[in-house]
Parts: C-alpha cells; sequence; structure tokens
C-alpha cells in the first residue's frame, strides 16, 4: 500500500482505495474529520446546526459561538412575511397532479379558463429594443451562445426602460432575484457621463437577492462612485420603508427584474407597493421630457395619457412638491417597473397579487393551482405526446437548454390535446395570471403592459411586464 502524501491525511478511505488528501495541521497525522484515529484524541460528533460536518465533543460550545450555520442577527430590514399575502384557503389545499384528473375534470378546468379569458386582453405585443451601452458587448465575437442570449435580454430591458422614461440618474434601481448583478452593471454603463464625479450622489443601486451568489459583478463599480448596495434577504421578508441607503436619500424606486420565476414576481410587487412606510402616491412628477419614444402604447387607465420621465432628467434627488416623502419617513415614489416574467408553473396562491381578481371571475385557489400547472404546457408541451426526451449532454447538469426549473412531467396530459392545443391553453394560462397582476397595478394606481421583448429563440420566457404610474385625469 502507498503511504499517503506528504503533509496529508493518513487516513485511508477504502471505497476510494486511497489515501485522505484533506491537509493536515502541523505535527498531525490526520485531518480534522479523521482525527478520531488519533490516540488521545477526543470523540468527534455531528454538529447540532448543521449534521454535514463534525466537531471535537470538548470543543462544542465553543464551535457553536462561530458555526457558520449559527444563526445570525436579522438585518433591520428583515420583516418575516411582510410580502407574502393572505393564507386564506392555501393551507389546505391539496395539491394534485393535471395526470390524476378525469377527462371530464380537464374539461370543466379549460371551460373555465376560455370563460375567464373572454374580454381580456390576451395579446402581447412584439418588442425587441436594444440599448447601445450594450452593443459593443453583443458584437464581441468572444461571448458564447449562452453570454449572447443573456445580453440580448439585458439590451431589450434597458430599451424598455428608456422607452417608458424609467432610465435615468435621479433615482434608485431595484433589482430583484438579481443574481450576479448583470442588469444593474448594465444599467450603471448606460447612465455613466463625463460628469459622472459631480453628479453621482443621484444615482443608486439596490441589488436584492437571498442566496451567497459567486463571481458577482458588484466589485466593478467600487470605485467609480455609484452606490451599489447589495441585500442577501429574500424578498418575502423585504421591508423596503427600512432600507438604510433608500432612507438617507430618499430617491424615487424603479423596481427590475431578469426572471424572476413564479412567486417571486408577486413578491417583488407587494415589496415595491405595499410596503407599508411607502410613499403612497404614485402620479407621475409634474414636470417631465418626453423621450424619443413616449409610453402611448401602455394600457391607459383613463382618456388622457402622457409619456414618462425623460431618460435623462429625473426627479428631484430630494423631497420637492409633489413628489418627495416628508422628512423622516421612508423611501420616494415609485415611478415604474421592468420585470421580466417566467416560471408562472411555480406561482403559489399564497403570494399572488391577482386573488381578488380571481374570485370576481369565479375562480379561486384550486383553480389557480390547475392552470399554474397547465400554464407550463406554454414551454415544455412543445413536444409531441409520448415523444422520447432528445438525447441530453452528460456535462449538462440544467437539462435540455433549460435556464429555469421545469414542471413536473408528470403534469403531461398525454392524448388530451395535441401540442399545438396543449401549447395555446398554456399560454392563455400564463395570459390569466399576467391578467391578475396588471388588475393589481392598476388598483395601486399603475398602466401596465405586457410585451415580447425577444425572440422566442433567445428564450421561451420572453415576456416583460412593464408598468408606470397612471396619467392623472
Amino acid at each position: 500500500m502507498a503511504a499517503p502524501l506528504p503533509g496529508r491525511c493518513g487516513f485511508f478511505v477504502e471505497k476510494k482505495k486511497r489515501f485522505c488528501k484533506m491537509i493536515v495541521g502541523r505535527g498531525k497525522m490526520f485531518c480534522g474529520e479523521h482525527a478520531t484515529m488519533e490516540e488521545g484524541s477526543s470523540r468527534r460528533i455531528t454538529c447540532p446546526l448543521d449534521p454535514k460536518h463534525t466537531v471535537s465533543e470538548d470543543k462544542l460550545d465553543k464551535h457553536l459561538k462561530k458555526c457558520n450555520s449559527r444563526e445570525k442577527p436579522k438585518p433591520v430590514y428583515y420583516v418575516e412575511n411582510i410580502n407574502s399575502g393572505s393564507a386564506d384557503g392555501d393551507e389546505t389545499l391539496q395539491q394534485v397532479s393535471l395526470s390524476e384528473l378525469s377527462r371530464a375534470q380537464l374539461e370543466s378546468l379549460l371551460d373555465k379558463l376560455k370563460s375567464a379569458v373572454t374580454g381580456l386582453q390576451c395579446d402581447v405585443e412584439d418588442r425587441v429594443l436594444s440599448h447601445p451601452a450594450l452593443q459593443e458587448e453583443l458584437d464581441n465575437p468572444k461571448n458564447g451562445d449562452s453570454a449572447l442570449k443573456h445580453l440580448k435580454q439585458q439590451s431589450s430591458i434597458l430599451g424598455h426602460l428608456e422607452v417608458l422614461g424609467l432610465l435615468g440618474r435621479g433615482r434608485c434601481f431595484v433589482e430583484f432575484g438579481a443574481g450576479r448583478g448583470k442588469l444593474s452593471h448594465w444599467i450603471h454603463e448606460a447612465l455613466k457621463t463625463q460628469d459622472h464625479i459631480k453628479t453621482h450622489e443621484d444615482l443608486q443601486l439596490l441589488l436584492v437577492e437571498r442566496c451567497s451568489t459567486r463571481f458577482k459583478v458588484d466589485g466593478k463599480h467600487q470605485d467609480v462612485g455609484v452606490q451599489f448596495e447589495r441585500l442577501q434577504v429574500d424578498i418575502q421578508h423585504l421591508d423596503l420603508s427600512k432600507v438604510p441607503l433608500l432612507r438617507h436619500k430618499k430617491l424615487p424606486l424603479v423596481g427590475v427584474g431578469k426572471h424572476l420565476c413564479g412567486a417571486a414576481t408577486d413578491l417583488a410587487l407587494r415589496c415595491l407597493l405595499e410596503t407599508p412606510g411607502l410613499r403612497e402616491e404614485t402620479e407621475p412628477p409634474q414636470k417631465r421630457l418626453k423621450t424619443s419614444e413616449p409610453a402611448h402604447d401602455l394600457e391607459p387607465a383613463g382618456p388622457d395619457s402622457s409619456p414618462g420621465p425623460g431618460p435623462g432628467l429625473g426627479p428631484s434627488p430630494g423631497p420637492g412638491p409633489g413628489l418627495g416623502p416628508s422628512p423622516g419617513s421612508g423611501p420616494g415614489a415609485v415611478l415604474g417597473l421592468a420585470v421580466a416574467l417566467c416560471c408562472h408553473h411555480r406561482c403559489e396562491w399564497h403570494h399572488y397579487v391577482g386573488q381578488q381578481f380571481f374570485l370576481q371571475r369565479g375562480l379561486g385557489a384550486a383553480e389557480f393551482s390547475a392552470f399554474c400547472r397547465m400554464s407550463s404546457w406554454a414551454t415544455c408541451g412543445l413536444r409531441p405526446p409520448n415523444e422520447e426526451r432528445p438525447p441530453q449532454d452528460p456535462t449538462n447538469q440544467r437539462g435540455h437548454d433549460e435556464e429555469h426549473e421545469p414542471a413536473e412531467e408528470t403534469d403531461a396530459v398525454n392524448g388530451f390535446l395535441s401540442a399545438d392545443e396543449r401549447e395555446q391553453v398554456g399560454r392563455l394560462c400564463k395570459r390569466l395570471i399576467d391578467g391578475g397582476r396588471r388588475h393589481f397595478l392598476k388598483t395601486k394606481g399603475f398602466d401596465s403592459k405586457l410585451s415580447h421583448y425577444v425572440s422566442s429563440q433567445v428564450t421561451l420566457e420572453n415576456v416583460l411586464l412593464s408598468a408606470v404610474p397612471s396619467s392623472p385625469s
């Protein structure tokens, strides 16, 4: 038997037929995990906070004070379930797979769906835009297909923000589900000015992400003066009115997101528009410049409509008549939002902002759950029934070029509808769910719109929800 490598653990791993390769401490023969093999060593036990690692029994008290899995103090902006919504009827609802439903039950659901979408504007306008800030990167031949796909989406989102008059300084961009923060990165790149030394104080970017993320781009903006801040918190528990960065400058807010999966979209809408302490008035500022392409195509709430603030002119950073909050209050008004939607099959009635919209149509939690499952047919139902999955690259851990979690395979109802019919039903389900979100925005004083912001060849989840405050009648 070969000897262990110098400076490495002397424990022989029978399953791997080799010695452990962990580095040992000075004068030790075994690593921390195999330290029990040392003569006179204390017994190692499983950490009560995290069973994935062990600790010396005689050092347990010391370990518990510094274990990475210990409960950490909650930040001031953490308010448990503040954006969760009502739990009425959701706790006892039994989840039933579509494949377990009878043909009569499925036909009844389809009848209810067709009745609910009658009179609902289900058409989504094709509007693929771009922004010059990303043109150089889009033309870079070193970018592969995956990078190019994300760049096209980010470029179009920035284009929509500019058309809506939301892409400008004098505001704080809140990116929900920020991940690495690339969307905020490009927003900052688009708003760089030659005179940024004098104007950097009126631009903030707040990134919200519940997970710890590697390869963040935040570090690229530490020396340019723009205020970048990342909050590691679930949107469900985020109270924007208590975020110190927002309370200090009180800049008006613009919500953005690139693929907020399922219920995260509803949580973000509540976080922006229902957080206690956020300023209630949502009317646009009185003085504004017209953009090169006014946002006249948003669904108006009244007979009149006016464009959003110009891309280069935002409201005053400080409080002002009809715009800023009173001294000592929370952040400023919400100027608008642009969120790329996806994964409707992961929505939850408990969090859904369009409950009232569904109830007005005689629908409830049971129908909502079924429609969420059916919505996956718009993207997963393109394959004919009983057709085998295409062979996948064994090195591709994300499945067949999917960037989001797929719906359950058991929700495929083979033989009930053709692939084209299932795709159409899936799209109607998505539009009905989004219709509830638009209804919610309307009750909050916003005009909203759904747009195909990139082609389906870039991503099948290619719908952007945008909204700006309704024009005063």
